[in-house]
């Protein structure tokens, strides 16, 4: 800050000293009576608003980018914090956030969107990498797994406990952890495919849906339900191999064709992603790894 504000001054003691005649040539000026009067003063005029145009350019040009940049982090701060009021992601997908937690996170999203740094974010290379799902209403992708799961199990039962995507050259990978009885866990993927449709909007086709076979942990097993569970594993180990290994790689479900959504893209940095869909609902994603671009690895066709 030292460094610009000296330069500022250099840049302005000499704007000034080209701009203000010296102290010589005003009087010998004065000696001469045939200098015209009203073009002296005019010029004089122009020169002056020249003189304090450029002095306020140069004044207010870097701090004005700084104080945006710590507005834009502040923001960013102050989004994370209302996830965590609210309950973050256990209490969204369960519907235990309020009306006023929704309204506050919105509002808050809002405030960082107008912030965006990334003009053109669906060529961008912080795009690509593996986001956490914080926030998402009716439409997503979320939604579409919570209810693929809770529509076939009780709330009681099975708990979505996670859910992030993995975006790489045009595909996602939607991966969502659940949790039944708490101590079978499984997850639910689903591949998209991503087109670009502009800088900010881009559509998604669901391409398939896996069910992954489901892992025990023993420990959480509950005493009454260990019977049931040693039976289950018995009537598994009789199946035929075909069907055996069939289940142990998920059972797909084919959705070309089916589910496709357009979405646009209103805020992506290095650590957070906002997409919003045609009604305008918002969902919000948190980085879980480093962006291509943080490995050194930026797209050259990139263009801000």
């Amino acid at each position: 800050m030292a460094a610009s504000v000296s330069a500022s001054h250099l840049c302005i003691s000499t704007i000034t000293t080209s701009c203000i005649p010296s102290s010589s040539s005003s009087s010998s000026s004065s000696s001469s009576s045939s200098w015209k009067v009203s073009s002296s003063s005019s010029r004089s005029t122009w020169q002056k608003r020249v003189c304090c145009r450029a002095m306020v350019q140069i004044q207010t040009g870097a701090p004005a980018a700084y104080a945006k940049e710590m507005e834009r982090l502040s923001a960013k701060e102050s989004l994370l914090l209302a996830f965590k009021d609210a309950g973050g992601f256990e209490a969204l997908v369960s519907g235990k956030t309020t009306e006023y937690q929704r309204i506050d996170v919105n509002e808050r999203i809002t405030g960082l969107e107008r912030l965006n740094p990334t003009p053109r974010p669906t060529t961008s290379p912080f795009l690509e990498g593996r986001w956490n799902f914080e926030w998402f209403g009716p439409g997503s992708p979320g939604l579409f797994a919570t209810r693929l799961i809770f529509e076939n199990f009780p709330s009681s039962l099975a708990k979505l406990s996670k859910m992030d995507v993995f975006i790489k050259d045009g595909n996602a990978k939607i991966t969502a952890n659940t949790t039944f009885l708490n101590s079978i866990e499984s997850r639910v993927i689903l591949s998209t495919k991503l087109s670009v449709e502009g800088p900010l909007r881009m559509k998604e086709e669901y391409v398939e849906g896996i069910l992954v076979s489901p892992t025990v942990i023993e420990e959480r097993v509950p005493n009454q339900l260990k019977g049931a569970l040693g039976q289950a594993v018995n009537v598994l180990q009789q199946l035929p191999v075909p069907l055996r290994d069939a289940l142990a790689n998920g059972l797909k479900v084919p959705l070309s064709g089916s589910f496709q959504r357009l979405f646009m893209i209103s805020y992506l940095d290095e650590e957070i992603l906002i997409l919003r869909n045609t009604s305008g609902i918002p969902e919000v994603l948190t980085r879980l790894d480093a962006s291509p671009s943080s490995l050194g690895e930026s797209s050259p066709e990139y263009v801000s």
